[in-house]
């Protein structure tokens, strides 16, 4: 019986994860080797959505690799060896941090040919940087390729190109819409998308030049065929030991529930949120401080703080939110997770939004612990760690008085458009046999009549956005389980919260749940996808709707 595409491409998921899981075991592996070589063909088969041309022979994917080097560290396609590490001591050295604009981890640059990138947020950050390494070097291959002939020899374009970053790197003056046509040759793609290209990768202010990119990837991929330097990537002993065992987590959890204890806000109710850090500030201060009494109005001052207009309020917002109550808790642990405390017992008002009243009493009045967004599994490593209770020293037990847990993300919709909102009924783990129907305190209804499309149903919880392809996605769509998007934290999530009330009874059995999202792409759209870039101000219309209701479901 032939099998379907589908069926090829979830097959194809499931090896690049067991065998990207063999690889971290063994330490080491050689990419473009035989031990890396199951990681290139299973990553071709399933050809995703996010690296467009990557199956193609000869034409290099540009929009995906502009995603992938927006993530991984500046200078990365210069160093034969990559090594991932946990948090060892780097920090104190004198090497400086790169910090990738899109994906927040500490990478240093030991020397000409070393790369160290830390890795504190579990395996599904592990996964992520390994399938972008691997398009790159499918991609660097494909460079090698048309830039000499069958029998090794250099094309004229290539040695162009290499005088032209010489040039580059010395800081000298050159003709971009020349360097262009070298470089058109050898990544297989017309002048107008070349040249299209040079500008995108010189307005990303954290990414090196298209050029030296592109020349670098070539460089390595000859020396290694031409001169044996073999490309390596390797895991330290230490991220072997540490992964999984909720290392950061724990350390990160501590510190929140310390700040917690010492601020007496231990045994008060406590609302956990995981979002972005402006939404909740921005909308419950601006109402506060500036009277704003409409979504609509808090939708307009979001927009001016996010454009960066003139007189825009953000920094009255902050100042009042300062003295009534706000605290930010900086990480320090390596999870790269911020979070605010919101005291509204601390607030010289006594509505959060309008209609929204706070009890008299003041030990009666909630504490909302705003945390940034996770990263795959790492949402159940820190939520598991936080609904903890606390235990300041031996003997000394202070469980947590939760009273919901609120998810708002930002997803991949199958159903709509970028800027809708789904609301999930139930999460499913992708690859396993893990499903986890809840009851939602948010509804479709809840937001109806604001111009956005919004869906309620299942949602998946892959194993990365990067590995998703039509095939597997409409699937998930089209049959029975009429998936109305996927991301990559929810099933963790549901799982930490279900365990510490029904199992753990860490907290209690009622606590309430709210999760929304809204969608930051379309992975079945061409020119949607992650890789088309950011929603923009597209944006800051779900956001605020999604916190402005989860604030009402909490308070009215």
């Amino acid at each position: 019986m032939k099998r379907t595409r589908a069926q090829e491409s979830r097959a194809a998921i499931e090896r690049l994860y067991i065998t990207m899981r063999h690889l971290f075991m063994r330490g080491s592996y050689k990419p473009m080797g035989v031990s890396g070589e199951s990681l290139v063909d299973s990553l071709l088969v399933l050809s995703p959505e996010i690296y467009g041309l990557l199956a193609q022979d000869e034409k290099i994917e540009l929009d995906g690799l502009l995603y992938v080097m927006e993530r991984l560290p500046r200078g990365i396609e210069e160093c034969r060896y990559i090594r991932l590490i946990s948090r060892e001591g780097y920090e104190n050295s004198t090497f400086p941090a790169i910090v990738p604009a899109k994906r927040k981890r500490n990478c240093y640059r030991v020397d000409q040919d070393q790369m160290y990138v830390e890795m504190t947020r579990g395996r599904s950050d592990i996964y992520d940087i390994l399938t972008h390494l691997t398009f790159l070097y499918i991609e660097s291959e494909k460079i090698r390729g048309n830039s000499t002939d069958p029998k090794g020899r250099i094309d004229l374009n290539w040695e162009m190109l290499e005088k032209i970053v010489v040039k580059e790197e010395n800081g000298e003056e050159f003709d971009k819409e020349v360097a262009s046509s070298y470089l058109s040759h050898v990544i297989g793609r017309t002048f107008d998308e070349t040249h299209e290209a040079v500008q995108k990768f010189e307005s990303s202010p954290h990414t090196n030049s298209l050029f030296r990119i592109v020349y670098h990837l070539g460089k390595l991929a000859m020396d290694e065929a031409f001169d044996g330097k073999d490309r390596e990537i390797s895991f330290s002993s230490t991220l072997r030991i540490r992964v999984g065992h909720h290392v950061y987590g724990e350390l990160w959890a501590n510190k929140i529930k310390k700040v917690l204890f010492d601020n007496n806000l231990i045994d008060r109710p406590l609302h956990i949120v995981s979002a972005n850090l402006h939404s909740f500030l921005n909308t419950i201060y601006g109402h506060q401080a500036l009277g704003l009494n409409s979504f609509e109005e808090i939708e307009k001052t979001a927009m001016d703080i996010s454009v960066g207009a003139k007189n825009n309020k953000g920094k009255e917002i902050l100042n009042y939110a300062q003295k009534n109550g706000f605290t930010e808790v900086m990480d320090e642990s390596g999870t790269n997770i911020h979070v605010q405390i919101i005291d509204t017992a601390a607030m010289s008002k006594k509505t959060v939004l309008p209609g929204c009243e706070l009890p008299v009493e003041l030990q009666k009045r909630p504490v909302i612990l705003v945390m940034d967004y996770a990263f795959g599994e790492q949402a159940y490593e820190c939520f598991d760690e936080l609904l903890k209770p606390y235990e300041p020293e031996e003997g000394k037990v202070f469980p947590l008085n939760v009273l919901s847990a609120s998810i708002m993300g930002k997803a991949g919709i199958l159903t709509g458009k970028k800027g809708d909102i789904m609301i999930p009924d139930s999460h499913v783990f992708e690859g396993t046999a893990d499903n986890y129907p809840f009851k939602n305190e948010l509804s479709k209804k809840d937001f109806e009549g604001y111009g956005l499309g919004v869906y309620q149903g299942t949602m998946f919880t892959v194993l990365g956005t990067s590995l998703q392809n039509k095939d597997v996605l409409s699937y998930l769509m089209e049959s029975s389980w009429k998936a109305i998007g996927l991301e990559m934290e929810g099933a963790h999530y549901q799982k930490a919260i279900q365990s510490e009330s029904r199992i753990r009874q860490s907290i209690k059995k009622n606590v309430k749940v709210l999760y929304a999202y809204y969608a930051s792409d379309n992975p079945l759209e061409t020119g949607s996808t992650l890789a088309s870039g950011a929603l923009g101000m597209e944006g800051v219309r779900p956001t605020y709707l999604i916190t402005y209701k989860i604030l009402q479901s909490l308070f009215s």
